[in-house]
This record gives C-alpha cells, structure tokens and sequence, in this order.
C-alpha cells in the first residue's frame, strides 16, 4: 500500500509517501517561520493562505521524487486535528479532493498519534507497550501505549506546554521566534553555577506538568538583571542555560517516574522539543542507569511532517479505516478517544 501523507496543522507544509513494503520513498517540507519571525508567533490566516500555496506543488515535488504516478498512490491520509482550524481545513479540503479525483480511500490522522509513531520509522523501533513523552509547542503529556490506538493519559501539562515556555522564556529574552532553538543554541555557553531555576511540580505526587512558575521565575531574573542595565550576551546565555536544565530535568524525573510507576523499560519521545540535544543526552543517560531503552524519531521528522502522517495513516488505512463522506476537522482531540486496532501489529502492517 502506497499511501501519501499530508501535514498542514500548523505552520509547517509536509508531505510524503510511505509504502507498506518498502518503507519512506519520499518527503519533503516547507516551514513558514520567516513568514512569522516579525510577527513573534504563528498567523493562523497567514499559515492557512501560505498551506493553500504550497500543498499541491509539494505533492506533485514528492510525486516526482519517488517517480510515481497519481494512479500509484493507494490512500491519501491527512492531519484532521488538533491544531489551527483553518489550516487543518486546507489540509483536509486538498487530500480530499486529491482522493476523489484519484478513486482512492482517504483518512483523516491525529497529529499526536502522528508524533508518537514517527519513531517506528527509524530502523531500531520500540515494542509495545511504552511510555511516550509527547513534547512540543502545543502539548507535553506523558502516554502509556499498549498497541496503536491504546492509549491511557498518564500526566500532561496543567499550562503552557514546554515548547511554549521555551518560546515565552526566548521573547523575553529579546530572541527570535522560534524559541526553542534558539534557547538551546546560546545555552551552550551558559554557565550551570550562575543561576538555579525551580524545578516545577517534581515533588507533587503524579506526572502532571506545570511551567508557569518557572516562566514567572526566569522573568523575575531578566528584570533584577535589567534594573542593573541591558543582558550582556553572557547574561542571556546563563540565563537560558538555566531555563533549559530546569525544563530538561523536569521532563527527565518525569520520564523515570512513569516508567517506574508502570513497570515498563521502553520509552518513546516525539514532537518538536524531542530534538533537543541537552534533553536526549540526560534521557539516555539517566534512564539507562534503571535498564530503560529511549526511542525517538531523527530530527527532521521530530517537528511535524508528513512522514509521519503517512506512516500512521498507513496503519489505520491498512486495519480498514477510512473516511466517511463529510469532511471533518479537529481543533480539539483527544488523542485517548481514538479506536485501538490491537488486532493488527505494526509488523504485520510492514508485511502488506
């Protein structure tokens, strides 16, 4: 089965296509990030119009990569939520039109689902069950997974998510959207004695995440900085070093505490902050202290894309499921109301 996959929730354009046999043929992806940088943030009407440009030439340019044709695509499958309405509506419109112009089947995909089986991917994949730590700009949740489509939400973020927080923390720090990298980048030279940042809810029972407190903290010491004169380039660097071990180390006893709570030995990151080197490293090094194994996606395919859309559209397509007549997006979904397909394995799926 050849199925294309298409990503538009935000304001990243992705598309592949993934076959069942052999694997990724192709996949290419288009962000919008200068389109936003001046405005500090995403533009959702900025991100549907800029998906409605770039969708079908990027189709046609992974058409072309793999040397296929429309009659040898087999199922279209797309991001139907959550994420920025009216980008998920371009998105869906598009593969929909594509499906039907085609005579093929068409499924609309959970782009957290998507995220969490980006790592099957990779050649070294996890078995089920695993704990995954979902992380990115709009969600940090901690998942317990049995199968594709079983989930059980074991903690998530009472606020901001940290790919938020990271973001808000670079605003304030007078860097350029997008955060995260950006924090990352100048934490290398930071100083880890200058500055200690609290670590947020590690002493509450659960796995529950919370960042406003630390976000509060670190612009309670941009401004003590600030009374004294403008952030030296060392101030900003120890500052965001701080920030980021604070973030890290929360994720990390999180991680390990789930692990230990649901007696697992496997677990899986995803989503955009899984790039994060500081927080790969401590993950690999301190899980593996308990015999923990620690699985993620390679770094293009942490931030969305459509390989991953692909992948687990090619899941779900291949159990039978497909789209009814009306299109439907998701803004808001659960990702613990989707249907489980235990019956069939992800090995199995790769056999077709």
């Amino acid at each position: 089965m050849n199925v294309l996959g298409i990503e538009t929730s935000c304001d990243e354009t992705g598309v592949a296509l993934y076959s069942t046999e052999r694997g990724l043929l192709a996949h290419t992806l288009y962000s919008q990030i200068e389109v936003h940088r001046e405005y500090g943030g995403v533009v959702p009407e900025l991100a549907s119009r800029d998906h409605v440009r770039k969708t079908l030439p990027l189709v046609q340019e992974v058409l072309n990569q793999a040397s296929f044709r429309s009659s040898d695509v087999d199922a279209v499958a797309y991001t139907a939520g959550p994420g920025l309405v009216g980008a998920l509506m371009v998105g869906a419109t598009m593969a929909r039109s594509l499906a039907l112009g085609w005579g093929v089947p068409a499924l609309g995909v959970h782009h957290m689902e998507g995220h969490l089986l980006a790592p099957m991917l990779e050649e070294e994949r996890p078995e089920f069950p695993f704990v995954a730590l979902l992380v990115s700009g709009g969600h940090t949740q901690l998942v317990r997974v049995d199968g594709i489509g079983e989930y059980r939400l074991l903690g998530e973020s009472l606020d901001d998510a940290a790919g938020e927080a990271f973001d808000k923390a670079a605003k304030m720090l007078g860097l350029p959207y997008p955060g995260g990298p950006q924090i990352a980048r100048i934490a290398e030279d930071g100083s880890t004695d200058r500055f200690t940042f609290p670590r947020p809810m590690i002493k509450h029972p659960g796995l529950d995440f919370s960042f406003s407190g630390l976000k509060t903290h670190t612009l309670t010491t941009v401004r003590e900085l600030e009374e004294q004169g403008p952030l030296s380039d060392q101030d900003k660097a120890d500052i965001a070093r701080a920030f980021e071990e604070a973030v890290v180390s929360t994720l990390v006893i999180k991680c390990r505490r789930a692990l230990e709570q649901e007696g697992l030995s496997r677990l899986v990151m995803a989503g955009g902050v899984s790039a994060n080197r500081n927080l790969r490293q401590q993950l690999a090094s301190i899980l593996a202290k308990r015999g923990a194994e620690v699985f993620y996606p390679a770094p293009q395919f942490c931030t969305d894309n459509g390989a991953m859309i692909a992948y687990a559209g090619a899941q779900r397509l291949a159990a039978g499921q497909v789209d009814g007549a009306e299109v439907q997006v998701r803004p808001r979904w659960p990702m613990t109301e989707l249907p489980p397909i235990a019956s069939l394995s992800v090995s199995a799926v790769d056999q077709l």
